[in-house]
């Protein structure tokens, strides 16, 4: 193995073990949660399923590309590719879709309320599930195309128009397949991420317009929750922004040639699946209810362990 495929690998397998443990840490403390409180508020619950959605995204995507740059070969057939390329597609649509949800949700949330929006805040927690179920069903039509154009690696030359993932292709047939299908993945993500910012800069302008305000918001929502949380919100947008464009400039780039160099692909994958790894550890960091379950859980271990210890001696 030379040294740039255990570079690749390397960096392939740190991305996807830190994404999936902090991840699965997100969701474990969530878990707890619900057991000892009646209900998440709905901010909690935008989280909780945007690590979901993380998660899928790192298990259908970056494990079996870890695997296959190590030199996994036949990981999967044909239905393998259609299902796990599907799972994918929907994983990543989420991804963006719930953080312009959490965004556009934290904006509705510290902007004042006129008259339509007294209206509508009191109703803003009961929207957060119908919301998720039209995201879902939304995405799910949008990458319906994704299957049918999926399917296990074949020996031989690569035609045109094929996405080498390694361990499955997505083969489009022809140039026009190819760029609709990059065009209306493109437009969704470019509307969401649009829809992300204005919210975003909403939340920073009622920040700074504020920003002399912040004993007397702090004293009327208690602590500042509300200001921790929109700045939390912001950060994650930034997040995802960045690794955005880097993976859209890459994306340009891969609708303009006919062969795709697996260099370029391995590149796009890694970029894309950057806020995947990262933003849980945001979201622990500067969450205090996610941050107190882990400490508790972790002083809970802790007694087990000086038990055991002293029983050995």
């Amino acid at each position: 193995m030379d040294l740039c495929v255990t570079i690749k690998g390397v960096s392939f397998l740190l991305q996807t073990g830190m994404g999936i443990l902090g991840n699965a840490v997100v969701l474990l403390a969530y878990a707890s949660m619900i057991c000892s409180e009646p209900k998440l508020l709905p901010v909690d619950m935008i989280l909780c399923h945007l690590a979901f959605a993380n998660l899928m995204l790192l298990l259908t995507r970056c494990v079996p590309q870890t695997m296959t740059v190590f030199g996994l070969k036949d990981l999967l057939n044909d239905p393998g590719c259609k299902v796990v390329i599907y799972a994918y597609r929907i994983g990543r649509a989420l991804s963006v879709c719930i953080t312009c949800m959490l965004s556009v949700f934290q904006a509705l949330t510290i902007a004042p309320a006129g008259p339509r929006l007294s209206r509508l805040k009191p109703s803003l927690p009961a929207l957060v599930l119908p919301t998720f179920a039209g995201l879902w069903l939304l995405n799910m039509a949008i990458c319906i195309a994704a299957p049918f154009f999926s399917m296990a690696p074949r020996n031989g030359t690569i035609p045109a128009f094929t996405l080498n993932l390694g361990f499955c292709h997505v083969d489009f047939r022809d140039n026009l397949s190819y760029v609709i299908n990059g065009v209306a993945v493109s437009v969704r993500d470019f509307a969401f991420v649009a829809l992300m910012l204005g919210s975003s800069g909403y939340i920073l302008l009622l920040l700074h317009r504020h920003s002399q305000q912040v004993r007397g918001i702090r004293r009327s929502h208690g602590n500042g929750a509300e200001t921790r949380a929109a700045k939390t919100v912001v950060t994650l947008v930034v997040l995802y922004v960045v690794f955005f464009g880097i993976d859209n400039v890459i994306w340009i780039y891969m609708l303009t040639v006919s062969k795709v160099s697996p260099v370029v692909a391995d590149m796009r994958v890694f970029f894309s699946s950057c806020y995947a790894s990262l933003s849980p550890y945001f979201i622990i960091s500067s969450n205090k209810k996610v941050k107190r379950k882990i400490v508790c859980a972790a002083e809970h271990d802790q007694p087990l362990v000086d038990t055991q210890e002293s029983d050995e001696k």
